[in-house]
This record gives C-alpha cells, structure tokens and sequence, in this order.
C-alpha cells in the first residue's frame, strides 16, 4: 500500500498517472491541480474505470501561489498518516523566440517549473516515511546534450535547473533515506503540447508516459537515487 502526493493531476500525463496508480485498490492518492472542473472529471473516470480501485482524494491547489502550512498541509495529514511517494508533474510551457522573451515568461516559468515543486518538497518531506520517494517530472528540453527547439529557452531552462535539483536534494536527503530522482520526458501527446506546438504530433501518446510514469515512481527508488533519467523514443 502508498500514499501518494501528485501534482499536476488535471490533464495529460499527470491525468494518466492518477488512473494508472488509482488501479490498484492498495493506493491512496491525493491529486493536486488548479481547475476543480477538471479534478471532477479525473474522480468520474477514475471511479467508473477502477471501481474496485484505489481511494483518490482531488484538491484544488495552486502550487505556486496558495498556502502550504494553512491549507495543503493539514489537509494531507487528514487523509494520510504518511506520504511515501511525492510525484511533481505541475508545469507550464510557454513557446516564445528568446529576443521576444518578457522577465515575466521567464519567472512564470522558474515558478511553474521550479519553485512551486522547491515548496511542494519543503513541506511534503517532514511527511514522508524511510524509503520515500520523490520523482521530479523534467523534459528532454531540459536534459543535457539533447537536441533543442528555438522558442524554449525559458521552459527548458527551468526543467534543467529542477534536474540539478534532483541531484542536490538526494545528497541531502540521504539521513532521511528518502530517494529524489527526475524523469526528463520527450514529447506526449497533452493538451499543453498541442497548444505549444499546433498540429504537431508528439512521439508518445499521454496515458502511455502516464503509466511510465506511475511505474516508476512506485519502483523506481529500488534502483536509482540521484538521477536524472531521459525518456525518450528517439535520439539524440
């Protein structure tokens, strides 16, 4: 049985992941997202696919901007007496040539990407049991040595920087046996894809990266700490 945290839960691969993991009737999941309409439709599907499934608790939580200590914190602790598995998938993306880039889509990116998960940790960690597992959900665009797209300085610059967080926070979290890694996934075929990229199509479809994605944070920990792990069906 876990008890899992995921942000991010109202479309695409976070929306797949929350179906995948609410399939096994040990789970209990919190699912995290801005739009209440959106997290009512994730719990109709989740409860018409999986009625012998899971228990899923959605909630309506920005992670940038509403308040961890008063809100999201006492209401984890009503539902779960521990967490075992924080899942960061909340992100944005904003397709922008660099010149036309503004400071405030290159903070809205460092918030979306960046300081809503350093806060979501902060106050997840003294949660978490011995063993627990927090997966970082990053991008090829932020992933080292892979090809790069005109338009996604801001956002792939953000996904990189919550890659060398990744290997930070395993070092620090070493005392507390807690594992930290970070998936860099390629493109899924999502709601926030095809608005950055119209009439694109990605490499992988959502619910297959969502049940990726849900496989691994539940076993992922028994193999790897520290790592930043691309997931991707082409090269480079």
């Amino acid at each position: 049985m876990a008890n899992i945290v995921i942000t991010g839960a109202s479309s695409g691969i976070g929306f797949e992941a929350v179906l995948d993991l609410t399939a096994n009737k040990e789970h209990k999941v919190i699912a995290l997202a801005r739009s209440a309409d959106k997290l009512r439709k994730l719990h109709e599907i989740a409860s018409s696919l999986n009625h012998d499934g899971g228990t899923l608790y959605p909630a309506q939580f920005d992670i940038v901007f509403d308040n961890y200590p008063e809100s999201l914190v006492p209401f984890i602790k009503s539902k779960f007496d521990k967490v075992d598995i924080l899942i960061n998938n909340a992100g944005a993306l904003i397709n922008k040539p660099f010149m036309e880039t503004t400071m405030e889509d290159v903070s809205q990116m460092f918030q979306s990407n960046l300081l809503g998960h350093i806060q979501m940790i902060q106050h997840i960690v003294p949660l978490m049991t011995e063993g627990g597992h927090i997966v970082n959900i990053s991008s090829m665009g932020g992933f080292q040595g892979s090809s790069k797209f005109p338009g996604l300085s801001a956002y792939s610059s953000s996904k990189g920087a919550l890659g060398i967080l990744t290997e930070c926070l395993a070092e620090e979290f070493k005392d507390k046996n807690i594992q930290v890694n970070c998936l860099a996934l390629g493109s899924s075929q999502t709601e926030m894809f095809e608005a950055a990229f119209p009439g694109i199509e990605a490499g992988t479809l959502a619910f297959e990266m969502g049940r990726y994605v849900a496989e691994f944070a539940q076993n992922g920990n028994k193999f790897y700490n520290g790592k930043i792990l691309p997931v991707a069906n082409t090269t480079p």
